[in-house]
Parts: C-alpha cells; structure tokens; sequence
C-alpha cells in the first residue's frame, strides 16, 4: 500500500469531517467503531477472494 496514498486519504477525511461538524451536518459515514470493522470486513473479504477465486 502506498502510504502517501493512505495519509492524503487521511488529511481529506479529516478535513471533510470538520467541514460537516462546522455546518451542523449528519456525518456520512456509519457510527465509528461498527463502520471500521464492516470496512475492515470488506478488506480481507476483497483480499481472501484475491487468493483463492
């Protein structure tokens, strides 16, 4: 993975985040602990189905 790749994507869902605090606007992501984990999920889903399909 390129890691300038994962900081860019970092500092602009940072920046997105504050943009959507500062206007009162509902984050478009799910709450934080169970959206991780279903992204975390579809990760290793994507990359099981890479090794054996």
């Amino acid at each position: 993975m390129d890691i300038m790749l994962a900081i860019k994507a970092t500092v602009a869902g940072a920046i997105l985040g504050a943009i959507f605090q500062k206007m009162k606007l509902p984050l478009p992501a799910p709450p934080v602990f169970p959206g991780v984990v279903g992204i975390l999920g579809v990760l290793i889903g994507s990359k099981i189905a890479e090794l054996f399909l």
